[in-house]
């Protein structure tokens, strides 16, 4: 039996023991350990009381062989839980009987134990241990280098084979955790030496230690660690080594770090390039769904960088047929859609096909958020911007046999396909939209549900077109359909019908005038239809209509139709009902996703306040000026949820436009705070950070010092993709830069790194970014620009010439 140390107050050992153990079997009996922390919550509260528990739990993790791996591995979890919320009351001799038994058990022989050990160590390490564990990097690297074996002939072989497979998992945790400090003086820049070792091991006759290995260098890619950056060539050239490797899983970590070399060393890819582009064809098809789904990703990196064009043009014929395939269910992702209401038999799966008696209705599982179906529809998205009308030829013969085809799985991703499509081949696609709406329409009445709703995001792509054409001829058809579908017996169309038609609406506006009348009927009857999700939608369709058709809406008529409901719903919630969110922000049209209750009420007061600042004006001056508004705005600004900084900065922006009087004294309080948010992990925080310096620096004029945040600003949104809120953020970076143009003059280089991260920046920003480009070069005169433009990368260079010729 483990003697265990004793400090303060103890419970009797047998007692603990019993305690624990009762803990942890009743936590796999409820199969979950969210499910155990619900209901034994309060009994592992009370034994945190005592410092031998995490001995207790540590010894069954590591020594009590007597009980089954997942018993021993969730005492372990439970063991890193309170390593995360009570380490630093650890006393120092059970933190270091912990740190002790993690290193002395990291080859347990049993995977699921050494990976609990991994995670524990990680733990450990995240909470600042690093520094005070200086033994754990050198222990871990000295595994390592245990002696090699090819193969294990004897017991002792295999005991060194999984020492060395728990040091690599554990150290490809810590990797991932810690990569920042890593590089760090403060431990010696202990990568100098990890990096070269990694890389040994990349030609290691164990499958699981050659993905450890390119999994850790793998964390040191997108940052640009030095110390990968001086063995880069030797990286590359074993990554190609491992290209064809028959593990999966190193396979996609071999894609995964290809994808991001794209974007931080292009210059070492580009002489294999052709190679590589063949590579990810093949790899996208890969019968390793992890290792396809990592390879589709780089055809996403790819569309961002200004040599797609001229890499992928001769690539086109085979990789669009891969990318369209990919877009149809599989018939894993069917089996894991719930039952479709109008049909229990599911056809097309092979033989007699499978019988699915789920209730209920089509939903796709979380997972699909990463599928192999979402990401090659994503990459067509992007390189039909890219190619425009280009793609084309490439793509219309398949749509002409997917759009007819008899199975409705296949038929359903053509649908799919027209819809990627729509924004960057519309002009391509007019000639062809008087035939293919109409039989969209159609399509919004097919008996499978996934086809109506996926037929509807795709006409939502359309509306625009649909919508410039006579009303009677297709924008008529459409609504009465749609509407239709709002009142369809399956919960996930009505989601996508709503959601359509709250497109349709921004695009028709007033055009829906003579048809309010039956679209207040259709939306007030779905009150009664729709359960607690749908309903969110269905009064974001509400909000949107009125914003479409604005003073239309003022008739008692319409007003008696639409009120009665939406009182009798605000009549039926409590103060305290998360529901009335919704309500409230038909007031205000920016719903956000909320978490917990007390913040919840926040950030729905915050976005109601932006809302009367933004409709009252120079009016809400009065109101501001009695109130503590700013206090309390100052205490929100500095909230630990992003949800709730994002609302407080979108109302400074709003107070600021509308009463920067009283804005104005606070500002040395507020721009600290700012600064520290321009983060783009974060962004739709950095974004409204960014529009209130922006709205900010044009009030105060010369007075403010761009200066300071230019590189932080900058630096930030240069990894966004293309969107409305990065198009947002760069709209105040410019407008700070036309007040002040001399405050950005020693960043400047970063602020044309920015810009150089657009792939197709609307026309009236292009416009901005073509003024203040030209406007530098013209100020500093041609040879100064010559030599500060010989400082850029040759990508930032070849980019800046060919989209804003400078």
């Amino acid at each position: 039996m483990l003697v265990l140390l004793r400090v303060g107050t103890f419970l009797p050992a047998w007692e603990l023991e019993l305690a624990l153990l009762d803990s942890v079997k009743l936590a796999r009996r409820e199969r979950s350990i969210v499910c155990a922390f619900l209901g034994q919550f309060a009994k592992l509260e009370q034994l945190n009381q005592y410092p031998d528990f995490n001995n207790y739990l540590i010894f069954v993790l590591t020594k009590l062989k007597s009980e089954d791996e997942p018993t021993r591995s969730l005492s372990g979890l439970i063991l890193k839980n309170n390593v995360k919320a009570h380490f630093h009351n650890f006393p120092n001799e059970v933190t270091d009987f912990i740190k002790s038994e993690c290193l002395n058990n990291i080859g347990d022989s049993s995977p699921l134990i050494r990976a609990t050990v991994g995670i524990l160590i990680t733990t450990i390490a995240s909470k600042g241990e690093l520094q005070n564990w200086p033994e754990l990097l050198p222990k871990l690297c000295s595994l390592l280098d245990s002696e090699d074996y090819n193969t294990c002939e004897n017991v002792e072989q295999v005991y060194g084979l999984l020492f060395k497979q728990g040091a690599f998992g554990a150290l490809q945790k810590i990797c991932e955790d810690s990569a920042e400090i890593l590089d760090s003086d403060v431990l010696d820049r202990p990568l100098n030496i990890m990096i070269p070792k990694f890389l040994q091991f990349f030609k290691h006759s164990s499958p699981k230690i050659r993905s450890h290995a390119v999994a850790c260098v793998n964390q040191f890619i997108i940052s640009r660690t030095q110390a990968l950056m001086m063995h880069i060539d030797a990286f590359i050239e074993n990554l190609f080594a491992l290209a064809t490797d028959e593990e999966p899983e190193v396979r996609k970590n071999v894609c995964r770090a290809l994808v991001m070399l794209l974007e931080v060393r292009m210059d070492r890819l580009l002489p294999h390039m052709i190679s590589i582009v063949e590579y990810m064809l093949l790899r996208t098809q890969d019968q390793d769904e992890n290792v396809a789904l990592e390879a589709c990703e780089f055809w996403l990196t790819l569309a961002e960088q200004p040599i797609c064009k001229d890499v992928l043009c001769r690539h086109l014929t085979k990789l669009i047929p891969v990318l369209v395939n990919g877009m149809k269910y599989s018939e894993i992702d069917i089996i894991l859609l719930k039952g479709e209401k109008n049909s229990n038999v599911i056809s097309g799966l092979g033989g007699a096909g499978v019988i699915l008696c789920f209730w209920g209705v089509w939903e796709v599982i979380s997972n699909d958020i990463c599928s192999i179906r979402k990401c090659s529809a994503a990459a067509l998205d992007v390189l039909a911007n890219v190619f425009r009308d280009e793609l084309l030829p490439h793509i219309l013969p398949l749509l002409k046999e997917l759009l007819f085809h008899p199975e409705w799985v296949v038929k359903e991703s053509g649908i799919l396909v027209l819809g990627a499509i729509a924004e960057g081949c519309m002009q391509g696609m007019i000639p062809y939209l008087p035939e293919l709406i109409p039989h969209l329409i159609q399509c919004l009445s097919d008996k499978k549900a996934l086809v109506r709703s996926i037929t509807c995001w795709t006409l939502s792509r359309y509306a625009h077109w649909v919508v410039s054409q006579p009303p009677d001829t297709y924008l008529k058809p459409l609504m009465t359909e749609l509407l239709q579908r709002i009142l369809d017996s399956n919960k996930r169309v009505q989601e996508a019908a709503c959601s359509a038609f709250a497109t349709l609406e921004e695009e028709a506006c007033t055009e829906l005038v003579p048809y309010l009348a039956y679209i207040l009927d259709t939306l007030v009857f779905a009150f009664s239809k729709y359960q607690h999700k749908n309903l969110l939608i269905l009064y974001d369709a509400i909000g949107t209509l009125a914003d479409s058709v604005g003073h239309h809406l003022n008739k008692p008529e319409y007003i008696q139709m639409l009120m009665p409901p939406l009182i009798h719903k605000w009549n039926m919630l409590k103060d305290e009902d998360k529901d009335l969110f919704p309500l409230l922000e038909l007031h205000n049209a920016q719903p956000d996703q909320y978490e917990a209750p007390d913040k919840d009420f926040m950030i729905v007061a915050l976005d109601l306040l932006s809302g009367l600042a933004e409709g009252l004006g120079g009016n809400i001056e009065q109101l501001v000026a009695r109130s503590n508004i700013l206090t309390l705005m100052y205490q929100c600004m500095q909230d630990k949820m992003p949800e709730v900084r994002q609302s407080s900065f979108a109302l400074l922006g709003d107070l600021t436009k509308a009463c920067f009087q009283h804005v104005k004294p606070c500002i040395a309080d507020f721009m600290p705070i700012l600064g520290t948010n321009l983060n783009p992990e974060f962004i739709s925080v950095c974004n409204n950070a960014t529009w209130a310096i922006g709205e900010i620096s044009i009030q105060m004029g010369k007075m403010f010092f761009i200066f300071i945040f230019a590189c932080s600003v900058c630096t930030s949104l240069r990894n966004i993709r293309d969107n409305e809120e990065k198009d947002s953020a760069f709209r105040g970076i410019c407008t700070m830069i036309t007040v002040n143009p001399n405050g950005v003059f020693q960043d400047f280089i970063f602020f044309c790194d920015a810009v150089a991260s657009w792939i197709s920046p609307k026309d009236d920003l292009r416009d901005m970014f073509c003024k203040i480009l030209h406007g530098f070069k013209n100020q500093v005169g041609d040879e100064n620009w010559r030599r500060f433009s010989d400082q850029f990368p040759l990508p930032l260079k070849e980019r800046l010439a060919a989209y804003y010729g400078v």
